[in-house]
């Protein structure tokens, strides 16, 4: 018995500081927010996918517009969106930084553009953190505010401005999947006014997750929304796929 006493300390000591020691780092910057994004499921998110949207656009005189649009990725950096049958040719493609837009199956514009929820949503999990963190700097992202916040009920962590500032660049993260949720960002056809995108409707899908409701509001109006069905992890993409010299004769898919 007198044995057990003296083992008992020694026991408690180890196990608490094996506890320490396991538990995962601490979330109190934008740089270590990145970083927990990407352990928490670099070893397991999905490395390409592919779904059918509906993509409504709703316009001030109370009118909307429905399309369906064919997406893929091809993880990091690469999205496909045929707006429509592929066939008829009119779609994006964002491949590293840059889009190209067909229409008819001729391209209209190449330019260089960031889509922060291709970044946010997805390549997060698959590239390296530093390069997630080079591009949010690059699109006026500052590391340097962080702070934790609630939305929809749900603890978050807040990269990009301070508590109380809703007009900086910044996006929202879910404290305990570690999955974006929100994103607050100038309008592009309105600088003075706060576009707010929102990942919604998360569900399971391979080793990681997806939203299958993205919503997007300008001044509190909702002005777009996003909803997916028929959605595929680890389709068999070929790289063709996103090759602009391409686009009007391989696709994923024939709807």
């Amino acid at each position: 018995m007198s044995h057990l006493k003296r083992l008992l300390p020694a026991v408690l000591v180890f196990a608490f500081t094996s506890w320490a020691v396991a538990r995962p780092p601490a979330v109190n910057s934008g740089e270590s927010l990145v970083k927990e994004m990407h352990a928490r499921y670099a070893a397991s998110w999905y490395p390409s996918v592919t779904f059918t949207q509906k993509s409504t656009t709703y316009y001030p005189n109370g009118t909307t517009k429905v399309e369906t649009w064919y997406e893929a990725a091809l993880l990091p950096g690469k999205l496909r969106i045929d707006i429509g049958a592929p066939s008829a040719g009119n779609g994006y493609l964002l491949v590293d930084g840059n889009v190209t837009v067909f229409k008819d199956g001729q391209v209209k514009a190449n330019i260089p553009q960031v889509n922060m929820l291709l970044v946010l949503g997805f390549d997060v999990y698959k590239q390296s953190p530093e390069a997630t963190l080079a591009i949010a700097k690059q699109e006026g992202f500052d590391a340097g505010k962080f702070h934790e916040d609630i939305w929809e009920g749900k603890p978050v962590y807040v990269f990009g401005a301070e508590k109380g500032d809703l007009k900086s660049k910044q996006f929202w993260v879910e404290k305990d999947r570690m999955l974006f949720v929100r994103l607050l960002e100038p309008d592009r056809n309105d600088p003075n006014k706060t576009q707010d995108i929102r990942f919604a409707d998360y569900r399971k899908l391979g080793g990681g997750w997806i939203a299958a409701l993205v919503e997007v509001y300008v001044e509190a109006k909702k002005v777009f929304s996003e909803e997916y069905t028929e959605i595929n992890a680890d389709a068999k993409l070929d790289p063709a796929v996103f090759d602009p010299k391409q686009f009007t004769s391989v696709h994923w898919e024939k709807p």
